[in-house]
């Protein structure tokens, strides 16, 4: 057990997470904005401004685990998506990630510990009207895989989990401005998601799985 930090905590999927690792004995850090609003420990800290996150968070001298779970989802057409999209976008879904991971690097070496990375569902690609995340997704993908290569040497495991539809308010909002149907009940809960990342970080010392897929079951 040991101290997890995690983003987009105020999150549907984050705040099963927060709960989940603690009630497992995790000590839990939230980063982001409005976690003060949460029962364990929190940094307030933009994640769209990825170039302010070394003032905010600092080196960590402690962390066992880094839990990206923050995203931000556009539905908007290329022809109709500005730069402002685009910046937001990469900066919340990708470069914080990056910028986080830089900085708790070093304690993650000391511990031998993990990144996991939520991203987006198994096989996403090409989707219409919905390029900027799915851009976004795929470029954290990579992320993940240049920095499990880089770092194994040091012990730190790095793992990518891909969540069908979850059963959040983001997604209620995509499939609306989808003009989709949203059925949380066809959905995974988010309980159920966050059962698989606590799952995930309790893997053997031997072996962890570096890729998680997960969909809801049939109905």
């Amino acid at each position: 057990m040991g101290n997890v930090l995690v983003t987009g905590a105020t999150g549907g999927i984050g705040t099963a997470l927060v709960g989940a690792l603690v009630a497992a004995g995790h000590r839990v850090t939230a980063v982001g904005r409005g976690v003060g609003r949460l029962d364990v420990p929190g940094i307030e800290a933009d994640l769209a401004a990825p170039e302010t996150l070394a003032a905010a968070v600092g080196e960590p001298e402690d962390v066992q685990a880094l839990v990206h779970c923050a995203g931000i989802s556009p539905v908007e057409a290329v022809a109709d998506a500005g730069p402002e999209t685009w910046r937001r976008t990469m900066a919340v879904n990708v470069a914080s990630a990056a910028e986080l991971t830089r900085l708790t690097l070093p304690a993650l070496r000391r511990s031998r510990g993990h990144a996991i990375f939520v991203n987006a569902a198994p096989g996403m690609t090409g989707v219409p009207r919905w390029s900027a995340f799915v851009a976004s997704k795929a470029a954290l993908r990579e992320l993940a895989e240049s920095l499990r290569e880089e770092e194994a040497a040091h012990g730190v495991r790095v793992t990518t989990v891909y969540p069908g539809a979850t059963a959040t308010e983001l997604l209620g909002e995509v499939r609306k401005d989808f003009g989709r149907p949203y059925d949380p009940g066809a959905c995974i809960r988010p309980e159920t998601l966050a059962a698989m990342i606590v799952w995930v970080l309790s893997a053997p010392a031997d072996s962890y799985p570096c890729e998680l897929s997960v969909l809801p079951s049939p109905r």
